[in-house]
């Protein structure tokens, strides 16, 4: 009686709190939370057990929210669009993009139609999420106080971000903008301006290798799993239950599934793909009578408008501006080119999407994990799979639709004429795709499919339409592909030496051609090199191209390479193709020997002003730093932080390190690359080591926060912690939400 009568002040004394949660609720969630256990390893990472599935996920959310919040909520305000009511005026337009595609209204009517097993799951997820809330009344959201079971539904696919991110904002502000009561002034977005902002953005993207019996030391399949994401992007977890689940890897803050992880029987590792999925039309609009119309196979049909109300923060106020939208059958609009008014037509299947991510989780080999995938909810990804039967495989995207001949769909096409209409969509054997190529490997690193298990064993471009795999070649694939096939038999620490491979195939042309041409300025007449250059040269001449913490060549080689990438980025032709290899060719091609060595010369004086001397080691420049675990991270030279050696995948680093400098800091400092990694075999028991960014916890005071960042820095793994009976070797602390 006691211990009830303490269970009920304790529930009135949360309710009391700021969160509107009824003693029911709260009586039925302290119930659930006795059917699931969490035990904290000695790394801090969560392995949650329920009875049921949905048990699992209510004690899965329950351990995000622990872990970070704010990461939590900030992926709900960004799929609700409702980010401006927080980050002010300026994220007006994201949520503005993000309300075009996806709202709350519809979410509800898709949770009322998902079958039983998915709303137990949606319901845990919120239960979990607010039971958290309930439990600690001195945390604060910024405005999500309650949690509701559709919220996962808002999503393009099943991972935050999906398609709808790749819609060009500034051409998105520059129609919208024109109504009355907005006051942006947007620059005119042409296609060649997009793409020179796009090529400035450090490239994101994963590595995925998978490793066959035949090149495996033990005969057991290997794979890699190697998202590059914003730091702290992902948690590391384990998720369990009695009715047969049981999967390790990585979960989106808010999400309920690993996303890239493995069970007991397959694992499957997610790259970003450049799959056509999606498909711009330009649609032929007037005006009559104050009325809007759009042309559709020789006839005017009025265009359906709707009002979105959005509210943002300005000057510590809450302000509304209303936008009038328009749609089409295609989508909505988002821009203008020409007098074209321009939409997008997109995977429109959030339940679909919701159920294929999730039931991946549960698939046990080759054939059941292809079964989950027809239903074609994958939009943005490509996957590479191995299985404890011995079978790897890949698929290039998921979700293709099947599009007429005779149409370039990498342009918008004309939106009037059913003849640019999709005809349903691909099977998913009609993919691009490999199964067990006779190299015996597997590689993708967001790069084309033609490359993925190197000469002869890679699918043939011939076979398949262009807009299934439009992907160009970049340094990590050409890297990936050496350094897969030069080993015969690969065990799991030789691959994580692969995965962390130091050459950088991008310096390979263009740092010879700065050799050559500073050369031949000194073989003319009277020649000469601008200050410091003629110093500099034996270092960047003796370099291996490979990275190193105590590297001078290679910090010389990356500033001097950004710098000239710079000087030649605006000399592009609009249209030309920007990907990563063409550019090198282009920069060699169409910059002056002057140009280079001036270049060269600029870079060492940066340096000499920065840090001294231009003899610096890369390890000095290039640093990992977590200082207060927010979502925006500051960073401080004054404060300590660790050296890196590994780099930009820009330049082929398969091990992705993106650093740059920041306010008040002379160092560069990393916020994106290598996330969560992990390697795993299996055999007849899983053996795998996992890495992640820093540690498993956002909070500064926390024996988690940094603890995995001296492994990080230095390519090095933890041993993962899989069956029960390891688990429970290295327990730090075991409870059940809520206690």
């Amino acid at each position: 009686m006691q211990k009830l009568c303490t269970l009920f002040l304790m529930l009135a004394a949360a309710e009391a709190s700021a969160q509107a949660f009824t003693p029911v609720e709260m009586v039925n969630w302290k119930l659930q939370a006795q059917r699931v256990t969490i035990v904290r390893d000695t790394w801090g990472v969560p392995h949650i057990t329920g009875k049921t599935d949905a048990d699992a996920v209510f004690g899965l959310l329950y351990a995000q929210c622990e872990d970070d919040f704010a990461r939590v909520e900030d992926n709900y305000l960004t799929a609700l669009g409702r980010q401006a009511e927080v980050k002010g005026e300026a994220a007006l337009y994201d949520d503005l993009r993000q309300r075009l595609f996806l709202d709350s209204a519809r979410a509800v009517q898709i949770y009322g139609r998902s079958p039983r097993w998915m709303k137990d799951l949606l319901h845990a997820f919120a239960d979990g999420t607010n039971y958290y809330l309930a439990t600690h009344p001195t945390v604060r959201p910024r405005l999500l106080h309650r949690f509701q079971p559709w919220m996962p539904l808002l999503f393009s696919e099943g991972s935050i971000g999906g398609n709808v991110s790749v819609v060009p904002l500034e051409r998105l502000k520059a129609f919208y903008s024109q109504q009355k009561g907005t006051s942006y002034q947007a620059p005119k977005p042409t296609a060649d301006r997009l793409a020179f902002e796009k090529a400035e953005e450090e490239p994101t993207g994963s590595n995925g290798f998978a490793i066959g019996p035949s090149k495996s030391a033990s005969g057991h399949p290997l794979l890699l799993i190697n998202p590059h994401t914003s730091f702290y992007f992902r948690s590391e977890v384990q998720l369990t239950s009695a009715a047969g689940l049981n999967a390790y890897g990585a979960v989106t803050w808010g999400q309920f599934f690993i996303y890239q992880g493995f069970n007991e029987k397959c694992g499957w590792m997610h790259t970003s793909s450049q799959a056509d999925s999606m498909d711009e039309y330009l649609e032929t609009v007037s005006q009559q009578d104050g009325k809007y119309f759009y042309q559709y196979e020789g006839k005017q049909v009025p265009l359906p408008t709707d009002t979105l109300s959005l509210v943002y923060l300005k000057d510590g106020q809450r302000q509304r501006r209303r936008f009038t939208t328009y749609r089409t059958p295609h989508g909505p609009v988002v821009g203008k080119v020409g007098e074209k008014w321009l939409t997008v037509k997109m995977m429109d299947t959030p339940l679909e999407a919701l159920e294929q991510s999730y039931l991946r989780t549960k698939a046990h080999d080759y054939a059941g994990f292809q079964k989950v995938m027809r239903l074609n909810g994958n939009a943005s990804n490509n996957t590479v799979f191995a299985d404890a039967s011995g079978t790897i495989a890949y698929w290039h995207g998921n979700f293709m639709p099947r599009r007429p001949a005779g149409y370039d769909y990498a342009q918008p096409v004309d939106g009037s004429t059913k003849a640019t209409e999709w005809q349903g969509l691909h099977k998913v054997e009609e993919l691009v795709q490999v199964k067990n190529p006779a190299r015996g490997f597997i590689q993708n690193c967001n790069s084309t499919p033609f490359t993925v298990s190197g000469e002869g064993s890679s699918p043939d471009k011939k076979q398949y339409p262009s807009y299934m795999a439009p992907d160009a070649e970049n340094y990590r694939g050409i890297n990936a592909v050496r350094v897969l096939s030069r080993k015969k038999a690969f065990t799991l620490d030789t691959l994580i030496a692969a995965a962390d491979d130091p050459h950088l195939v991008g310096f390979e042309k263009l740092l010879p051609s700065l050799v050559r041409d500073c050369q031949l300025l000194l073989d003319e007449p009277g020649g000469t090199l601008p200050p410091g250059v003629e110093a500099a040269l034996p270092l960047l001449r003796a370099w291996n191209f490979n990275y190193s913490k105590t590297s001078v060549a290679q910090t010389l080689a990356i500033y001097w390479g950004e710098r000239i990438q710079r000087l030649a980025r605006p000399r592009v032709p609009a249209g030309q193709a920007t990907d990563y290899i063409s550019f090198t060719n282009f920069v060699i091609e169409h910059t002056t020997p002057e140009e280079k060595a001036v270049a060269l010369s600029e870079t060492i004086a940066e340096l000499k002003r920065d840090f001294g001397k231009w003899q610096v080691p890369w390890g000095e420049v290039n640093r990992y730093q977590r200082l207060t675990g927010q979502i925006d991270e500051t960073f401080d030279d004054q404060q300590p932080s660790r050296p890196v050696a590994f780099t930009s995948s820009a330049w082929g680093s398969l091990a992705a390190f993106g650093a740059h400098t920041w306010p008040g800091t002379k160092k560069r400092y990393g916020y994106v690359g290598n996330s969560f990694v992990a390697v795993v075999e299996f055999g007849p028991r899983v053996v795998a080591r996992s890495v992640v960014t820093g540690g498993q916890a956002s909070r500064p005071d926390s024996p988690h926060f940094t603890d995995q960042a001296p492994l990080y820095c230095e390519g090095q793994f933890k041993d993962v912690w899989f069956y029960p009976e390891d688990v429970q070797k290295h327990v730090e602390r075991q409870y059940r939400p809520g206690e």
